[in-house]
């Protein structure tokens, strides 16, 4: 059983000029849910499990705050990591069409996460249209970003890849209202190969030549805080990597 425990001291989100109105829009969803669901609140840290595979289903989970990561395990016994999941997203939906969870959910840093029973949520969903298109609206936008996950990882080439996840990485920051000029990868260079299908080798080279060319900086030695001057730089990078080559002349 999950303790009710009060939200923990947070920097504040920093907003950028354009991403008021889109954090507003994550922090609305939230209040609804709060106010509709009353859910447990449970402060994490880095590394804790949410849940497990194999694990019965019988809740799911809101982030209020804090960066996590979805963890299949291989047939041969390998952890790949499969999903990132941000504030105002939901875990757990892998969990409805079997009763049982099938990957497992992982703190990245701290964070609250908030937790809503699942037949208490269609309950109040038949009550409250607005829930229903609150949980229709997450599980269509999970959909969605694992379909684009799969055709960058089937599509791009490898630093087109990278330059891919910092754009889906910062724009998910956007979305939420929060500063995107200077992020802090919450992933080492060999948890990024993984999500990516890369070595930790491709990872660094690719990160090497976005800050060569300019698209992306290192704020500090550790390399975790990278510099964003312009996002959409990232999304050009992309589409140079994808251009044909110029025509040789005969």
């Amino acid at each position: 059983m999950l303790n009710t425990v009060p939200p923990p001291k947070t920097a504040p989100v920093l907003p950028i000029a354009g991403n008021t109105c889109a954090g507003q829009q994550t922090a609305d969803t939230l209040k609804l849910l709060c106010e509709q669901l009353g859910p447990q609140r449970r402060v994490v840290h880095t590394g804790d499990v949410i849940y497990q595979a194999g694990e019965c289903f019988s809740n799911l989970y809101i982030l209020n705050s804090g960066f996590f990561k979805i963890v299949n395990l291989t047939a041969d016994g390998r952890e790949q990591v499969v999903g990132l999941k941000f504030r105002g997203d939901w875990l757990g939906f892998d969990g409805i069409a079997g009763s049982h969870y099938a990957c497992d959910a992982v703190a990245m840093d701290t964070g609250e996460i908030w937790m809503v029973s699942y037949e208490a949520l269609l309950a109040a969903c038949a009550v409250h249209p607005a829930l229903l298109q609150v949980l229709h609206s997450a599980m269509s936008r999970e959909i969605a970003h694992d379909r684009d996950s799969l055709m960058s990882v089937c599509t791009l080439p490898a630093d087109a890849r990278v330059a891919e996840f910092l754009r889906h990485w910062a724009d998910s920051l956007a979305e939420r209202g929060m500063r995107t000029d200077e992020i802090t990868l919450r992933m080492t260079r060999a948890e990024i190969g993984n999500y990516l299908g890369m070595t930790l080798e491709s990872v660094s080279r690719a990160l090497s030549r976005l800050a060569r060319d300019k698209v992306i900086g290192f704020a500090s030695k550790g390399r975790r805080d990278v510099q964003i001057p312009d996002v959409g730089a990232l999304s050009a990078f992309v589409q140079r990597c994808l251009a044909p080559p110029p025509a040789m002349l005969q």
